[in-house]
């Protein structure tokens, strides 16, 4: 993969398919290329160039030591637009990629065209803190646990009860997430990215066209949180996917993909 310097740090990014570009921005613990299992191929198939990075600490990119901050992400994000000429671009983040969109569209809103935020939150209630905590602490202590075990937390952290149900799903999820190690390759810096407070009241600044949707069985980042960030924006509108959790765009891929693209072709 090729890669840009930006914000004193190497990226390493993916540019597929023809027409007006797409940013994918990924969510923490995975690189970019999740995007090209489903997501891309349909951006592609609806006539967009699809582009892919993978963030700091993650994939081919630099991981520098220490704890990463959101502004660190979004200034990294910024950077790769900037060194791509990409602005204004459609954008499609997920999770942590989400906040670093929203922040986009408040602080640069002249890179960004339109956003679809998958898993988006405003704020961290008192379950996804302690969530959170947990996980900073578990970095810090060194501790590495089975990857056998890491694979049975992740699924029923991270994926819906339909699949959980599901005995040949989730044998598939188990096999393969402990195969991989369940996102091993991630510098530790991520776990410490997180927003500052309630950030509702910078959301209704942002002037772009969004899409949040939410996953009904995310435990991570649950619909009523996704919920205050569509009413927060002005305009947004709300699209949930029934049956899938924090891993939604991995879960239900078709209806994923068909909310992303009508609203990429609205805008």
């Amino acid at each position: 993969m090729p890669q840009v310097s930006t914000n004193g740090i190497r990226l390493s990014y993916q540019r597929s398919g023809q027409g007006e570009p797409v940013l994918f921005i990924m969510g923490s613990g995975a690189a970019g290329h999740v995007w090209t299992v489903h997501q891309t191929p349909a951006a592609i198939r609806a006539g967009y160039q699809a582009i892919v990075f993978d963030n700091r600490g993650s994939g081919g990119s630099d991981a520098p030591d220490g704890k990463y901050s959101l502004a660190d992400m979004v200034a990294d994000t910024k950077g790769l637009i900037e060194a791509l000429d990409l602005g204004p671009c459609r954008i499609v983040g997920y999770s942590m990629g989400a906040m670093i969109a929203q922040e986009l569209a408040i602080e640069a809103p002249h890179l960004v065209r339109s956003a679809v935020l998958m898993a988006a939150r405003a704020r961290a209630d008192i379950m996804r803190q302690a969530m959170q905590e947990s996980e900073q602490l578990m970095r810090e202590s060194g501790i590495r646990l089975p990857p056998k075990y890491e694979a049975v937390r992740t699924v029923l952290e991270m994926l819906s009860p339909t699949s959980l149900n599901d005995d040949a799903t989730i044998r598939s999820w188990l096999d393969i997430l402990e195969l991989t190690g369940s996102g091993g390759n991630t510098a530790d810096g991520q776990a410490w990215v997180s927003q500052d407070g309630d950030r509702r009241e910078a959301l209704r600044t942002i002037t772009v066209p969004c899409r949040a949707i939410a996953f009904a069985d995310d435990l991570i980042c649950p619909p009523h949180l996704v919920s205050e960030v569509a009413d927060a924006i002005p305009g947004c509108d709300f699209v949930e996917i029934p049956d899938a959790g924090h891993l939604g765009h991995l879960e239900r891929p078709a209806e994923v993909n068909a909310a992303i693209t009508e609203f990429l072709d609205k805008y």
